[in-house]
This record gives structure tokens, sequence and C-alpha cells, in this order.
């Protein structure tokens, strides 16, 4: 049995909760007091199968708080599901599956009161000693967005980066350039120039450089 206590002030508020906490085998329960009248209780239960964990929440008085959550954890994997305790849950589910070198992607919420999904995204990432790229769809598929980012070994190093989004209901299309350049370890240089257009329009073009701790310019 351990018993904590915390207080913070911010804005001439206080603000603070005195909890408990009880560990026994690989279950553990966590029970807090805050200030506004609120408890919050948290109960963990690992690896009731191997290389998972199930993790319950509600918070009193507000009976539609509650969360169960339960993960599964691996070297090459991860999943977790969670679904939200009342009336009209929704569920969230996110899953990775990879090695160092290659991974996958993909996450969503589905609102059981409607009967569709809030949202879906997926992705994938190349991972090199220098560098490393990716692909992400998001936005229920609406918009797309590939990055490349390069490390410089040369002197104290940088990187260089490019990303290229577009957004295919309004034909929206961006393209990003930067790049940072550690001149000596007390001076830092920076570029970035971002390209927005759409399909068939005009586009525009915002730059702006920048040198750490202490100058700034913008073109």
């Amino acid at each position: 049995m351990a018993l904590t206590s915390n207080v913070a002030n911010k804005g001439g508020l206080s603000s603070g909760d005195v909890g408990a906490r009880y560990k026994y085998k690989n279950a553990e329960v966590d029970v807090k007091l805050e200030t506004e009248s609120n408890i919050v209780t948290t109960l963990s239960v690992t690896d009731f199968l191997p290389s998972t964990k199930a993790i319950a929440s509600i918070k009193l008085p507000g009976y539609n708080s509650g969360k169960l959550e339960v993960q599964y954890l691996h070297q090459h994997a991860s999943f977790t599901g969670a679904l939200g305790l009342d009336k009209s849950p929704a569920v969230d589910f996110s899953a990775a599956i990879g090695t160092p070198s290659i991974a996958f992607g993909a996450e969503a919420t589905y609102i059981t009161a409607s009967g569709e999904f809030a949202k879906y995204n997926t992705g994938v990432s190349l991972t090199k000693p220098d560098s490393s790229a990716s692909v992400i769809l998001a936005d229920k598929g609406d918009s797309i967005r590939f990055s490349y980012l390069r490390n410089l070994n040369q002197l104290y190093g940088g990187a260089v980066v490019g990303e290229m989004s577009r957004r295919f209901s309004t034909n929206e299309n961006t393209l990003t350039v930067g790049c940072s350049y550690v001149v000596d370890p007390q001076t830092l240089l920076k570029a970035k120039a971002q390209q927005p257009w759409q399909s068939g329009g005009s586009c525009t073009t915002r730059a702006h450089a920048q040198v750490l701790p202490d100058n700034f310019w913008r073109l």
C-alpha cells in the first residue's frame, strides 16, 4: 500500500489530489480523490495473457467517463483496443507491426451510436541509420502525406527534410522543404520553404531562415 499527495498552483488557483495505490501480484488498484470531489479509480492487470495488459478506469460521479482498455505489447507488434463505458460507447483501435527498419501502423475510432467511423488513419515508415521516409493516409482517406528526412554527418551535423501533402476533397497540395545545420555547439542554422497550391490554380511561396539563439530573419 502506498499513499501519495500532489498540490499545484496555476493562475492563482490551487488544485491537488490524495491517492492510494495497492498492488497484489500482477494487479494494481489506484484510487485518487481530487479537490473537485471527483474520485478516480483505475484497475490494471498485467500478463493475464502473455504480453498483455488490461486497464479499467472510472471517474465518479461522472459515470460516463469509464473506459476499458486492452493492450498487447510484443517486440515487433503492438495492439490496443479501448471501449468507453457508457450507453453509446466509442471503440478505439490501434495497431503497429514492424522491425527497426520498416513499420506499418493503423488507428480507427468507431462510434456505435451513429454506426460510423469518426477517424481512420494508416501509414508506413522506412528507417535507415542516416535517413527515414514515411507515407501516411489520414482524415478517413481524404489526405495523404509523404515525408523524407536525411541526416547530415559532416562536422557537427544537421538534417534536410521534405514533405508533400495532398487533400483530395479540395485538391489542395502543399510542398515543404526545410534544413538545419549545426555550425558549432552554440550556433544552429535553420531554413524552411513552403509552397501551397491547388490543382489548376495558383501557388504561393513562403520561406524563413533562422539562426539560433540570438538572430532571426524572415523572407
